[in-house]
């Protein structure tokens, strides 16, 4: 009786078996699909291995991204939020939400999402500048900080009223894992999601090795044309974000103003730093830690990077005489092709 019971179970079983295999190879054998747009303000391009193509869905994503997180976008959740209207965040407000606070306190402030009345301020945000005078920051910082906004209840609670959350320096990078999560979904084991230099990639490209990405050299270029690469990395099953002060700036009265504002001091970081690449399990945690970094600096960004094994890190900066040097944390290099 047993005999016969195993030999039924078995029957069952090899019909699985050929048909799992048959999916797997399938998906081996499908074409890669290489496809582009606008989104956020910037360009994406995704490659993935799959028969079909996937482009309306993930519009479809981006559009419900843009009603979560879009400061351009006056009926999003976060609008509304800044606006102190009634809303209930939804999921991916929550998520990018709570890391932003984690992060925060990891680095001590350098990261935080209520800097946006500064960001504002300084011309780079979703409002038009001020006149900008060391009374107007003095008065701006009184409403930032991250520890003036909490969660309660699921819905989020500020100190003050006239804090307002810019979510930009994380935002795309989460929209990376979004747009990951859903390829993955499909049972896509081959891809790489890039939306504005933040980068997830997983499995293998065309050619059947890891993801080759290039690290762009740190000179201005605010109209995004220089292609030359300081280095090239090769890493999969990873997300990447790079943040720097080549592409985002302005000059006033001989002086150069870059986007990456201080938190802590309410002014452009003026330092040796130039660009900051970090390498993550998400791509979330990457773009936060690389505006993280900017902030802090290459001394205290070494620091940090080299005692959190779970990230990875590359600092382009200018040395005494204005030359640019290259700082890998120690284990970055296993990814370095150049």
């Amino acid at each position: 009786m047993e005999n016969k019971k195993s030999r039924l179970h078995l029957l069952w079983l090899i019909p699985f078996i050929l048909g799992t295999i048959y999916i797997i190879r399938r998906q081996q054998q499908a074409p890669f699909n290489s496809i582009e747009g606008l989104v956020f303000g910037t360009v994406y391009h995704i490659t993935y291995q799959y028969d079909g193509d996937l482009k309306p869905e993930i519009e479809k994503a981006f559009k419900h991204f843009d009603g979560s997180l879009s400061m351009f976008n006056d009926t999003s959740v976060i609008s509304l939020i800044n606006q102190n209207k009634e809303v209930t965040p939804d999921t991916l407000f929550l998520n990018v939400f709570k890391r932003s606070m984690q992060i925060s306190e990891e680095t001590e402030g350098a990261f935080d999402i209520t800097v946006a009345p500064l960001v504002n301020a300084w011309g780079f945000g979703f409002k038009k500048s001020e006149q900008v005078d060391s009374l107007t920051i003095d008065s701006l910082l009184q409403m930032v900080g991250y520890r003036k906004v909490s969660l309660k209840d699921g819905k989020v609670v500020k100190q003050d009223p006239r804090t307002m959350l810019d979510c930009s320096a994380v935002a795309k990078g989460y929209a990376s894992d979004v747009i990951g999560q859903l390829l993955a979904k499909k049972g896509i084991k081959n891809y790489m999601v890039e939306i504005g230099g933040e980068i997830v990639a997983k499995g293998y490209n065309p050619q059947k090795a890891p993801w080759r990405i290039g690290v762009n050299k740190p000179v201005d270029d605010s109209l995004s044309i220089n292609q030359e690469l300081q280095t090239i990395l090769q890493l999969t099953d990873v997300g990447m974000a790079t943040s720097g002060n080549y592409r985002n700036f302005y000059y006033k009265n001989g002086k150069k103003y870059a986007h990456t504002i201080d938190p802590h001091t309410g002014y452009p970081v003026q330092h040796s730093l130039l660009s900051t690449t970090v390498v993550a399990k998400d791509c979330m945690t990457a773009d936060a830690l690389a505006t993280a970094f900017m902030v802090m600096g290459l001394e205290k960004a070494e620091a940090f990077a080299n005692v959190h094994p779970e990230i990875e890190a590359c600092f382009i900066y200018s040395d005494s005489i204005g030359g640019l040097k290259t700082y890998f944390s120690r284990n970055m290099k296993k990814y370095v092709v150049k």
